[in-house]
């Protein structure tokens, strides 16, 4: 995919107040660190407040994957996971526009002899993400320590779309953006040699996908992990990355590549990947992306999770 490039077309008067709020966050972005860390967790609660929807369907999920919990445990979890989020819309300003060095500082980083072997090697890597609210810094602050291309679907709003790639690119001169939807690309990557970031744990729909228990329930989960790792001759090196509770930046880690990946079934292997999931959400629940419509996508004749009328 070509490099994103500016267009007069996006000075148009109808981008005017998208350009603004984008001067503003940059203007914002410029505090320290700490302050930011405030200012988003001030925000996560006003969208608590204010974002009924998407605050249903994290109590949803919550209830859902922890009934053991009480309902004040489940709710004291949301609110800090929204005080995550709120931290992570900051996160993606400052991952785009902080100068390198400074957020370089950031980045307490382990493991990378796992990803700098495969690249000896000539081997492809697909780095096993996951959907948390940091997902956005992790992957630009390992993006200083080596080259990674990562998938990509096209934002419907041009000037977004071209400020959103320019930003994430910037730390990584000769990435490659790939469409989703393109497989041939994505194979042609690693069998290159290079490494893909790659998150499975979202629900894409009944397509592709097997039923295999998260949380004890069953969940929609891509077989496209095990395509990849086959087709692309490539190891499958888990990647996650943590937002460090003292304000001192984030943990990057790079996992030991999965052994025996892929396994003898794609049921076993979506199955090993949702439980090394669970595994990493309950080290930091609080910043996992729960307001995602996890379990979406039924078994045939089971009805919705996430209805309007559904008490949690």
């Amino acid at each position: 995919m070509d490099r994103p490039r500016f267009r007069l077309a996006f000075l148009h008067p109808r981008f005017w107040l998208l350009w603004f709020g984008i001067g503003l966050l940059w203007l914002v972005i410029q505090l320290p660190y700490r302050v930011l860390l405030v200012l988003g967790r001030w925000l996560g609660r006003l969208m608590y407040r204010v974002i009924k929807s998407r605050r249903h369907i994290v109590m949803r999920n919550l209830a859902l994957c922890f009934p053991e919990w009480s309902a004040n445990e489940r709710e004291r979890l949301a609110q800090e996971n929204f005080a995550s989020m709120g931290i992570a819309f900051f996160e993606m300003a400052i991952s785009w526009w902080w100068p390198k060095q400074r957020l370089s500082r950031l980045a307490h980083v382990q493991g990378l002899e796992h990803l700098r072997q495969a690249q000896a090697e000539g081997q492809g890597v697909i780095l096993l993400a996951l959907h948390f609210t940091t997902l956005e810094i992790g992957a630009a602050l390992l993006g200083h320590w080596h080259t990674i291309d990562g998938m990509y679907r096209e934002h419907k709003n041009p000037v977004f779309d071209y400020i959103q790639r320019r930003g994430r690119e910037r730390h990584n001169s000769d990435a490659t953006a790939i469409e989703r939807e393109d497989v041939r690309t994505m194979l042609k990557v690693l069998r290159a040699g290079r490494a893909i970031w790659y998150a499975p744990d979202q629900d894409y729909g009944r397509r592709q996908s097997l039923f295999v228990p998260f949380f004890g329930v069953p969940a929609a989960t891509i077989t496209a992990t095990t395509k990849f790792a086959l087709l692309g001759k490539a190891r499958v090196i888990p990647f996650t990355q943590e937002r460090l509770a003292d304000g001192s930046g984030y943990r990057l880690v790079l996992h030991p590549p999965l052994e025996d990946f892929p396994g003898e079934t794609e049921v076993a292997d979506c199955r090993r990947i949702n439980q090394w999931t669970e595994q990493i959400v309950l080290r930091y629940p609080e910043q996992y992306l729960w307001a995602h419509r996890r379990f979406k996508t039924r078994p045939e004749g089971e009805p919705s999770l996430y209805g309007h009328q559904e008490q949690v």
